[in-house]
């Protein structure tokens, strides 16, 4: 902007970059917190801190499983060891030492237990395998517990049956109800290239039985056959001890009895073990229902059972296979990040659910995000998930989605994001804007906001890629990359078109609604942007050509929804530091004229004055420096209206200030119309004495610009109408240059406005000369000048910057007013 005459001063303004919610919405405009003024680090860093504060950590609840792992692989462990060292003692011992004169029932015997036991020993690890593989379809214990050995015979029959039913097409039943196969068919996926692990048939004649789903369950069931036939045979030959008689003098047999009776009793130790394993396993499944109660407090709802499942079978096979303390080192977070760096869609889908219930719990979402926020793979991959556009990744995408936005809720966190390449070209991937032949501007408009597909949630995405991105640009740097990302700023400001019927019809769905206000509160956070980066922004944002007419839309029929009326006025408002940007806004027709209505419209209720304020402030900085804008404001009756509004305590401030640029930066030829203002002569004085002091600033600043379109001879007559005397005016800005010693940074320009009206009063007047002078204001004009600081030299700041600076300096608006006294 240029740089403003010394008669600019009044029209200052502080813009106050910042993402927290202004105080203005609870408080009235001279007490609340305003773009008017710098930005507040401190009240910031407090905000800041209580968006770190967190409760006490929570325990894990899936502790309870790797300890219940870890007590079953002890007894697995010990079971097998003893069976390992029955198997050795029968092949060294007895089979090898005695095979000849054992008696021909304990030979068997002996063989039958060492076959089945040697074959569960051996297949144990082999049996998990299936077992993990069954969690993919099992929902229930089913056979891997003692409730099949407790049903009676129909049921048997009934669970025999589903096993040798043939399934149909893509594993269904085809004795399943229609309704049952929609349901199922809803929640699988459409068919692949791949095998599902869970129905593929091992054998071609018998693929009914065969199923890798059912193999667990036969083994399982095999398994318990195998222990309990091997207690009972153990148990039979220890009670009878019927080894066969010794003759005497024979001394091959001598030890026969002892040796076959540590081996039988190895066997029943083993096998009890095992069957000991397997009660336990049911107390705590089936009757403890530890899996349900896991499952019920990670919150993970319907399907959170499978998961829950499927992280025990894994964390038992740990302990199992390597240490028994592998599978204390497991958790679910971790785990569920292993799952989706999986090729299979199961697990992805998976650990997907998984993060996303654990990042929107309330209980476990810091830690959550906190350990996916310091895995870059995990990060890496849930960004690479937005971009898929496969249908039956639906889910997954969509998982990802959600978590990347939570993810993003935290600083930290969000730069980790915008710092994997390509995570803002995936983002943008979830903004979908159907595109049709026809090029007009309402077709275009109507379209820009989807319904949903038949089978794919388009709303959704659009409604989380906008999340993501407003999180992300509270980061100054993750700004400039969004601006910086090609289409991705034209994305976004289609989803703020806005016609009468959307903003008009109360029937209109809600999530059309939203995205216009995430699409609006998005290019607010870029618009607001510091530095360079903010104006580079602000040149790109006001380039394209649907910005301005789309806000405009929002203005003209937006009654009904105030909140995204003051989004799309806080956009105007910042896109109007630029000198191009305040001309286009002008030069869009009807923008200004719907501003003026929206402030001065009496009726609007009281919950929505902060909509007034924020128009009150896109009108001052559309006046700033723009001859242009001036002139459609007084065109359309503005000086009128704005001495009036200056009665109204909600915006009285505001108005001044749109009336202080308005006699500031109008044209020369405007004089005549300008002489309106001098009708608010009285409530100008007025302001000025008393004790509020935005009030006195915006006054006192508004006293020294519009006083010159008005004669002596009136301004005697306007003091006589407000009962105040010039010399009290005189002796209230001695007092306001003696209470601030130091620039104040809630109304750093108090000090130069007074200077400018003292100045204007001593003009051509001895007699206020005088009374300066004997009011001391020549020595308090020398601690101005000692104590003049950058932040008196601006009209604009941005954050804390200052922009465009007094042509004038406070040096030679103090020497001025010494010569004036002289």
């Amino acid at each position: 902007m240029d740089h403003a005459s010394p008669q600019a001063g009044d029209s200052s303004l502080h813009l106050q970059i910042s993402d927290l919610k202004r105080l203005s919405d609870a408080l009235s405009p001279h007490e609340s917190a305003t773009i008017f003024e710098p930005e507040n680090s401190k009240r910031s860093a407090d905000a800041s801190a209580a968006r770190r504060s967190v409760g006490p950590p929570v325990p894990a609840p899936e502790k309870k499983l790797t300890l219940f792992a870890l007590r079953l692989a002890i007894l697995e462990k010990a079971a097998t060891g003893l069976g390992t060292l029955g198997f050795i003692w029968a092949t060294v011992v007895l089979l090898g030492g005695f095979a000849i004169t054992l008696d021909k029932t304990d030979f068997w015997v002996i063989s039958i237990i060492l076959l089945i036991e040697s074959s569960r020993i051996f297949s144990r690890s082999h049996e998990l395998e299936w077992q993990r593989q069954s969690t993919w379809t099992l929902t229930d214990a089913g056979i891997t517990s003692f409730r099949l050995l407790k049903i009676n015979s129909s049921k048997f029959w009934n669970v025999l049956m589903s096993m040798f039913r043939k399934p149909g097409p893509n594993g269904r039943n085809i004795n399943a109800s229609s309704e049952e196969r929609q349901k199922k068919w809803d929640k699988k996926h459409l068919p692949t290239r791949r095998w599902a692990s869970s129905d593929v048939p091992i054998l071609p004649y018998f693929s009914w039985f065969f199923l890798s789903r059912n193999i667990s369950k036969i083994l399982q069931c095999l398994q318990i056959l195998a222990a309990m036939a091997c207690v009972a045979l153990s148990l039979i030959k220890l009670i009878r001890r019927d080894f066969g008689e010794i003759a005497k003098g024979d001394s091959d047999k001598r030890n026969r009895k002892s040796a076959l009776i540590i081996f039988y009793g190895l066997a029943l130790a083993e096998a009890s073990l095992f069957l000991l394993e397997k009660v336990y396993w049911e107390l705590k499944v089936i009757y403890g229902k530890i899996l349900e109660k896991v499952s019920e407090e990670c919150e993970f709802g319907p399907w959170g059972i499978t998961s829950v499942r499927r992280f025990f079978y894994d964390a038992y096979s740990r302990c199992v296979d390597g240490s028994v303390f592998d599978g204390l080192k497991m958790d679910m977070v971790s785990y569920s990040m292993e799952l989706l760096a999986s090729n299979s869609p199961d697990e992805q889908l998976m650990g997907a659910r998984i993060l996303r219930s654990f990042a929107a719990s309330k209980r476990f979402s810091d830690d959550t995000l906190q350990k996916i926020g310091t895995t870059f793979s995990a990060v890496e991959r849930l960004v690479e998930m937005l971009n898929w556009k496969d249908p039956e990744e639906e889910e997954i995408r969509q998982s990802a989605a959600e978590i990347l936005s939570r993810l993003a809720g935290k600083k930290q966190n969000s730069l980790r994001v915008a710092g994997i390449p390509g995570s803002l070209e995936s983002i943008s991937s979830l903004l979908y804007v159907e595109k049709t032949s026809d090029s007009s501007v309402d077709e275009i408009c109507q379209n820009n906001i989807v319904a949903d597909h038949e089978h794919y949630g388009f709303w959704t995405f659009n409604h989380l890629g906008l999340s993501l991105l407003k999180k992300l640009a509270r980061d100054h740097d993750n700004c400039g990359k969004i601006g910086n990302t090609r289409g991705l700023l034209p994305k976004i400001i289609e989803f703020t078109c806005a016609r009468e019927k959307l903003l008009k019809d109360d029937n209109v769905a809600t999530s059309q609604i939203k995205s216009v206000k995430k699409s609006l509160q998005v290019i607010k956070m870029l618009a607001s942007t510091t530095g360079s980066t903010g104006k580079q922004l602000r040149k790109e944002i006001s380039e394209i050509v649907f910005t301005f007419s789309n806000i405009r839309d929002i203005l003209r029929h937006g009654e009904k929804h105030p909140n995204l009326q003051k989004l799309g006025i806080e956009i105007l408002t910042s896109l109007a530091m630029e000198d191009d940007a305040t001309e286009r806004i002008g030069g869009t027709g009807g923008i200004i004229k719907e501003l003026l209505n929206i402030f001065f419209r009496e009726d609007m209720p009281s919950d929505q004055v902060h909509v007034r304020t924020a128009v009150g402030e896109a009108l001052v900085m559309l006046a700033l420096e723009s001859k242009q804008n001036c002139h459609c404001i007084l065109k359309l009756g503005g000086i009128e209206k704005l001495v009036k509004a200056l009665e109204d305590p909600q915006v009285r401030i505001i108005a001044a200030r749109i009336l202080t640029n308005l006699c500031t930066y109008s044209a020369e030829d405007r004089f005549m119309e300008l002489r309106g203002v001098a009708a608010a002569g009285p409530m100008v004085l007025k302001g000025i004495i008393s004790d509020e002091d935005k009030l006195q600033e915006v006054t006192v600043g508004l006293a020294a610009r519009a006083f010159k379109f008005i004669t002596y001879a009136e301004s005697s007559t306007m003091f006589e109408q407000a009962g105040i005397e010039e010399s009290q005016i005189a002796n209230v800005l001695v007092q306001i240059l003696r209470k601030h010693i130091y620039p104040p940074a809630k109304f750093p320009r108090i000090r130069r406005f007074t200077i400018e009206l003292a100045i204007w009063m001593m003009k051509d007047k001895e007699s206020n000369v005088r009374i300066f002078k004997n009011l001391g204001l020549q020595n308090l004009l020398e601690n101005v000048l000692e104590t003049t600081s950058e932040l008196e030299s601006f009209n604009i700041f941005s954050g804390t910057v200052g922009l465009s600076r007094f042509k004038t300096s406070m040096h030679s608006l103090v020497g001025y007013a010494h010569n004036l006294l002289k």
